[in-house]
């Protein structure tokens, strides 16, 4: 599994594990950071670039940072590339001692358990999202 920063060039992908419209996504490429994970295919150089649209995306996450702490804001994609790129932001806030948070739907079982493998501790209850309870998650530095 290779992990690189998004491109606009994958906005259709990643909206398709999103379930939201790509130019939403497109948008989030440039507003935020955000990472993908791609299938690491054959003995190709992870640090050659190349065309967004030759692998196939496994997930991605979009962070941004604000009041000391670090907003996962979005992930999704198989659970083995959730816990790997939820290790980007966790990186991220180490590196400028900041806490790291994110939201998940209560029935996302799914992301729960990437979240939980990942180092995260409950910490409460989130806000209402897409008429869905969620769980706050928490790290600190």
């Amino acid at each position: 599994m290779h992990v690189r920063d998004a491109v606009e060039d994958d906005a259709e992908a990643i909206a398709a594990l999103a379930d939201a419209p790509a130019d939403v996504v497109r948008n989030l490429v440039h507003d935020r950071s955000v990472r993908v994970a791609e299938q690491q295919q054959g003995n190709r150089d992870p640090n050659v670039d190349t065309e967004a649209d030759d692998t196939d995306l496994l997930g991605f996450v979009s962070f941004d940072a604000h009041d000391r702490t670090v907003h996962i804001t979005q992930f999704g994609g198989t659970e083995a590339a959730c816990e790997r790129l939820l290790a980007e932001p966790v990186r991220f806030a180490a590196r400028e001692n900041m806490g790291v948070e994110v939201l998940v739907e209560t029935e996302a079982t799914e992301k729960k358990a990437a979240v939980e493998a990942a180092g995260f501790k409950t910490a409460g209850t989130g806000p209402m999202f897409r008429g869905s309870r969620t769980i706050r998650y928490r790290q600190e530095p």
